[in-house]
Order: structure tokens, then sequence, then C-alpha cells
């Protein structure tokens, strides 16, 4: 079996879902298909269909998450001593070599990866070129544009 890679956060934010929807979002489906029951024909009843679309899911997404959990090796950046290292769990600020932008990431595992969030999977193209390099580095990434060259300007735990 695979183990995937998780942070902390990452499995904390899971299990918080995974409650909701267990004590929450899966007992008012259950209400909803019971009230939608109760109004008679059900092969003409939009609203017991919708609930049993939402309770397929809500179940789905349950199985999933507890999927994920059971698979996930959870590292805590914070107990290791990388030295000064990229590793897995990290938060990179970089300087791209041409232009001068900065941007943050921070490496987190497939699941957890949200661009909008600056979070990028550790098997991306840019977090496996950082992995293992640290501040001063120079790294080059190959985008859709082209090679792109970056300076690690800070590396950051937790």
């Amino acid at each position: 079996m695979k183990r995937n890679p998780m942070t902390l956060q990452g499995a904390e934010q899971l299990r918080i879902e995974l409650k909701r929807l267990k004590s929450e979002d899966r007992p008012n489906v259950i209400k909803a298909i019971a009230e939608a029951r109760s109004h008679g024909d059900l092969s003409e009843n939009a609203e017991y269909h919708a609930a049993r679309e939402q309770q397929g899911f809500i179940e789905g997404r349950i199985g999933e998450i507890e999927a994920k959990l059971s698979t996930a090796d959870i590292i805590d950046v914070t107990s290791l001593s990388p030295g000064g290292k990229v590793v897995f769990g990290a938060t990179v600020e970089l300087e791209a070599e041409e232009d001068g932008k900065r941007v943050t990431y921070t490496i987190v595992g497939e699941d957890e990866a949200d661009l909008k969030k600056a979070r990028i999977a550790v098997t991306s193209p840019i977090a496996r070129a950082l992995i293992g390099k640290a501040q001063g580095d120079v790294v080059d990434v190959a985008a859709p544009g082209g090679t792109r060259s970056y300076e690690i300007v800070a590396v950051r735990y937790g």
C-alpha cells in the first residue's frame, strides 16, 4: 500500500471535515430524504432525488477522506531538524532571477495542494527542484514557458 505524505495541518483539516460530514451533513440529508418520502410518489419527487444525490456525495466523500487518512504518512515538519534544507512541509520564499518577483510556497502532500493558498504538491516540478536545496541556492524549474531560475531567499518550518 502506497503511503502518502501529509502535513499535520492537512490531516487535521481532513479530520474536521470528516467529523462535520458524519455528525452534521449525514444526519441532515437523512432527514431530508425522510421528509421527501413523506410527500408521496418518489418517481416525480425532485426533492427526494436531490437528497439521494447529496447522500451519495456525502458517503463518497466520507469514504475518500477515510481512505486518505488510512494511507497518510503524517509529517510534523516542526519535529524535524532539516538544517536549513528544503524538505516536505517547509515554506520556501523564492525570487525569480529574470524579474526579481518574489513568491512563497509551502510544500505539501498531493491532497493538500492548493495554488490559491500557495500550497504546492511535493510531486510538482517546482517542489521536486527545491527539495534538498538550501537558502542561497539557485534552482532551475522546467515550466511550460521554458526553464525559469529562482533563488531560495528563505526556508521556514511550521
